[in-house]
């Protein structure tokens, strides 16, 4: 294939990459503690047709080289970490984390999820759980006749029993944090699952040890940011439109060279 041709043709699949990631980002911007993502590349190999610094004479030699790239490709999409906003929505039960850390989710096959989304509910056995049904861990279940609950900065869930005079404590909320958290791998449903690139989890008390505090009757936000969005996407259209350019513009010369031999 034309050389030129085969790298249009790369820069095509990476922005229609950039565009996915993009489109994603948009489709989530209202979905709670969704964080986005963005498309890193590299360019490929060059085909190298003049080694630079080869000898030009016995006492000189090449300032430069002729290397001839081959195009681009899409390496990782990286997560943002950023804080989202801190929405209120006066329901006891949500939990927003302000600054670093991770709720810790039971999934069904036993392992531990991931997720910065604490709109939480009570099941049937009044336990703690996730939009899923996924148990919150450390497990805490409030008691049958509750009148009400208190989640502290620190994770301290009390509740005020009918005929106590002092909230009694229930347990409390812990929070994960990696060293590396974009390495957390997705798997969908707002949760990430711990990986070797991520390293392991380092749990804590929310407000100690550069944890995030808690905050009741909250969620976090998306945080993207749609106008920065919306101008990825234009750059990607037009990175996309000039690829496309590039590949008539090279079979345009093939057929003038094939037409005059």
């Amino acid at each position: 294939m034309e050389p030129a041709l085969w790298a249009a043709k790369t820069g095509l699949d990476a922005q229609q990459t950039q565009m996915t990631v993009t489109a994603n980002n948009l489709a989530n911007v209202n979905t709670t503690g969704f964080k986005g993502s963005r498309a890193v590349f590299d360019d490929l190999l060059y085909q190298n047709q003049s080694q630079v610094g080869a000898d030009t004479s016995q006492t000189t030699m090449s300032p430069t080289g002729l290397n001839v790239g081959t195009g681009v490709r899409v390496v990782s999409t990286e997560k943002t970490y950023t804080q989202g906003s801190i929405n209120n929505t006066g329901n006891n039960l949500d939990i927003a984390i302000q600054g670093l850390g991770f709720f810790q989710v039971l999934q069904p096959n036993g392992t531990i999820g991931y997720t910065r989304d604490g709109s939480f509910q009570l099941n049937a056995q009044g336990q703690l759980v996730t939009s899923n049904g996924y148990p919150v861990q450390p497990a805490i279940t409030i008691p049958t006749g509750a009148q009400s609950v208190t989640i502290g900065a620190d994770g301290t869930v009390t509740v005020q029993l009918a005929g106590q005079a002092t909230p009694s404590t229930v347990g409390s909320l812990q929070l994960a944090n990696f060293i590396n958290p974009a390495g957390l791998q997705d798997i969908g449903g707002n949760l990430a699952v711990e990986s070797a690139s991520s390293g392991p989890a380092t749990i804590g008390t929310p407000g100690l040890s550069g944890l995030g505090t808690l905050i009741q009757g909250s969620v976090e936000g998306s945080n993207v940011d749609v106008v920065e969005e919306l101008v990825n996407m234009i750059q990607t259209q037009e990175a996309y439109e000039m690829d496309s350019r590039a590949v008539e513009s090279t079979d345009q010369m093939l057929s003038y060279g094939t037409q005059n031999m």
